[in-house]
């Protein structure tokens, strides 16, 4: 079965792979990291969240690593974390291409 590529990541798919940089958590704890790491900024609903962690899991983003009753932890496998760097270069690249374009 080939694994069909994401193209952009939306910012809740962005801050959930960087949720899983530096340890391992369940969707709670990732959801809480989140709302923490963006002042608010970004919430992330249980149907957004499961969502992303199901297609993420599909594309070999991240793996569940444990289940606890209905907590499940994942980890960020290595082609989650290159296509996390792959779209920190892009958005490095549309912010250079402001400043540039800034009067």
């Amino acid at each position: 079965m080939g694994r069909k590529t994401l193209e952009l990541l939306t910012e809740s798919m962005f801050y959930v792979l960087m949720s899983l940089l530096k340890e391992d958590r369940c969707g709670t704890e990732m959801a809480d990291w989140v709302q923490a790491r963006t002042k608010g900024r970004v919430r992330l609903g249980p149907g957004t969240l499961y969502t992303i962690l199901a297609k993420f899991q599909e594309e070999a983003l991240i793996q569940e690593i444990a289940v606890d009753g209905r907590r499940r932890t994942y980890t960020l496998t290595e082609e989650g974390r290159r296509r996390y760097l792959e779209e920190v270069a892009r958005l490095r690249a549309c912010l250079n291409d402001a400043e540039e374009e800034a009067p």
